[in-house]
Parts: C-alpha cells; structure tokens; sequence
C-alpha cells in the first residue's frame, strides 16, 4: 500500500467498477476475536451485502482506541459476545449501498461514527443532544438494527458449517470490508487525506469537541486533564485552540508528558511522586482549583480526584473515560452543592452525520490547525494487529494505524 491514503482511494475506486461486488458476498480478511484477552486471528469472513439503509464499506485505514482494548480484556461481561470484529476508528470508501440509502454513493469517501444519526428521531432533531434513538452508541449491541443478525460469517472447522461472527460499536472495522447502517456512515471531503481522516472517528472528535461543544472552554480558563491517552491530548489540543491560559495534565505514565508538551500542555503532575492528592496540588497551582477538568482514564478514583481539583462555585467536570466495573460515583451528595457540576459528553457532543464533515473540512482549510500527525505514533500492516494492541497495553503508542 502507497503511504498516499488518496491514492489508495482512488485506486481502489478506479478498479471498482470492473470488480462487480455490488449485490455479492465478498470474502475477505478480518481480525476475529475467539474470547477474552485471546489473540486475533486473522479469518477469511464473509460479508454480506447491505440491506436496506446499509452500506458496505472498505476500510482503507484503522486505529486502536481504548475502548476496543477494553472490549478485547472482556472487562464488561455483558459485551462477551463471541467470536467478534472489534474496531471502531477507521476511513474507507463506499463500495455499495443497500435500498433506500441517498446520502451515499458507491466511490464516496468516509469514516464510520460509533455514534449514529438517524436525522428523523425527536433526538437526532434536538439541539440539547447528540444522541439518537436508534442508533446511538451501544457496546452490548452485536447485530444491525434491521433484521438483528450480522453481516459476517466463517467456517467453523470443527462443524464445516458458517458461523456469525459478531458486530461492534455500530462499526467493526477490524476487517477488510465492514457493513454499517447509513446513520452510521459520514461522507467526508475527497481530498482529506484518509490515513489521518480514522481520528476522526472518535479519538480526535471526542476529545477536541469535549473541550469546544460540551465544556465551551473559555479564553484564559484554567484547564486539568487527567489521563493523557489519545483522548486526553485531544481534549488539550481542544483547550489551546480555545487560548486556554493554563493545561495541567494528570497520568502516572511521566513518558507522556513529553507528547503532551506538543499538545499544548503546560504542566504535568504525576500522582505518584505527590506527598499530597493531585487535586490538592492543583487547587494550589491555581489558586482555587481549576475552570474545567475533564475524565480521560476511566477510573472512579481518578473522577474523584478530577472533580475535587475544579474550583468551587463555577468547576465543570466532564467524564469521557470508560467505566466497564458497576461501582458507583464516589461523591457525596453534599458536595455538589458548593457550585461544582459534572457532565458526561459522547463523540464530544457531535451530531456525527450533520457536523462531523464540517469539522473535516475547517482542518482541510486549515481553520482549525489539529496536530493529527503528533498523535499517529506508530504504522504497522494489519496484519500486525496484536503487536499494535500490545503498543497500546503497554501504554507505548496512542495511536497505531494499520493499514489494510
């Protein structure tokens, strides 16, 4: 593959039409998960063709978020649902649309939202949420809305007989070719360059839009984010474009912090080398406690510590890690009457269908001036899936494109 994601695009395109798949099974390649922490293993699946309000895409590119390494440890039992295509951060090109879809067309570029926007539920035509009544995030959900079974199968060598293999997070990009319902599916422009275009999936939209859309971080604010994955460091490239004056960042990982400094952080704090809790130290750093904090590691103790470092009678919180146990907020009601709130923003409060392409091209033309490439940090062949999830375990990468 050329290091051009135009140019893989294109070519693909260009060679589509002789290829007639539309209407067809197409057999392809797919990172199928067996069972909790089990390796994938790369299977010939078989992808239907989309039904009605389906499309068919071909992932050219896809990253490795946190929540598909969550998802892969089993850490919720209730998501245990096997065998499995996890992903859910990727950029493709249509290859076919099934009935009754308009918005999309065979050769279009795009990149699949967890997220979807049906544009006709009370929801999707409300300001006050980006959330859709059918198709908003769901991870328990394994199958498409309109029938309730997959669009994947494989050959079970113990039966010979087909197997379903199952979808996840409306998306399951961990393959060559994928099936999405059209509420799914956001068309982007062409000229995006496609290897960078998967942040936008999540990583980069959740974090930089928890910054502008749900906290409205304001000129000369004082920012704190704890956990500096991915998300985090969007979330301070969120804050900087927004001239915040002061963005604290907050991991036990002190290797981070150099990335951060590219991101616009301007002070670190590792807990672990604190004689006193973090949020202690940061009411100190800002002379009584932080504009905005946002959640990035999915740990109630780290909320906590999150919500404690916000300044009393005007702090905001925002929550974007995720909470797989079933343990509750460790808040006393109490304490919320000192001024101090707590929100919990999806896609960065994106209505996916209807904005994300707008968001797209402002960095095309270079209104908003995202580091994309400070948070690629690794490219491997996809192929090298588990080597890249291990990156990512380890806490050595923040995101890793494989290339299909």
């Amino acid at each position: 593959m050329g290091s051009n994601g135009q140019e893989h695009a294109n070519g693909f395109h260009d060679g589509f039409h002789a290829s007639g798949t539309a209407g067809k099974v197409i057999t392809c390649k797919a990172a199928v998960v067996w069972g909790p922490e089990e390796p994938f293993v790369m299977e010939e699946v078989q992808v239907e063709p989309p039904q009605k309000m389906e499309v068919r895409l071909k992932i050219l590119f896809t990253s490795i978020c946190h929540t598909d390494l969550s998802a892969w440890k089993g850490l919720n039992e209730m998501q245990r649902v096997y065998p499995r295509i996890l992903g859910h951060e990727a950029a493709g090109v249509v290859e076919s649309v099934g009935e009754g879809v308009e918005d999309l067309k065979e050769g279009d570029h795009v990149v699949p939202i967890f997220n979807g926007e049906c544009g006709e539920c009370p929801h999707c035509r409300s300001h006050m949420t980006n959330l859709c009544a059918r198709f908003r995030v769901d991870p328990f959900k394994s199958v498409m809305a309109g029938d309730g079974q997959p669009r994947f199968s494989v050959l079970d060598p113990a039966t010979g007989k087909r197997r379903p293999v199952y979808h996840f997070l409306n998306t399951s990009t961990f393959a060559e070719f994928t099936v999405l319902d059209s509420a799914c599916v956001v068309k982007i422009n062409p000229a995006a360059p496609l290897q960078k275009m998967c942040l936008f999936s999540c990583g980069i939209s959740t974090g930089v839009g928890a910054a502008w859309n749900c906290a409205n971080v304001k000129e000369g604010s004082t920012v704190a984010i704890f956990g500096l994955g991915a998300v985090g460091l969007a979330v301070a490239e969120g804050a900087r474009l927004r001239g915040a004056s002061q963005i604290i960042g907050v991991d036990i990982n002190s290797e981070k912090f150099g990335k951060g400094r590219e991101m616009g952080i301007t002070k670190f704090i590792n807990p672990n080398d604190c004689d006193k809790p973090a949020h202690e130290v940061i009411r100190e750093m800002t002379k009584g406690g932080a504009d905005y904090s946002f959640e990035c590691a999915g740990n109630l103790d780290v909320f906590r510590e999150a919500f404690m470092s916000t300044h009393d009678g005007w702090g905001l919180t925002v929550i974007l890690g995720i909470h797989p146990t079933p343990r509750l907020l460790p808040l006393h009601p109490m304490e919320l009457f000192d001024g101090r709130r707590i929100v919990a923003s999806v896609f960065g409060d994106f209505k996916g269908k209807s904005q994300l392409s707008d968001f797209v091209d402002k960095y095309m033309n270079g209104e908003t001036k995202i580091n994309l490439d400070g948070f690629i940090t690794h490219e491997m062949p996809f192929t090298e899936i588990n080597q890249a999830f291990q990156l990512l375990s380890e806490g050595k990468s923040l995101r890793c494109l494989l290339h299909l």
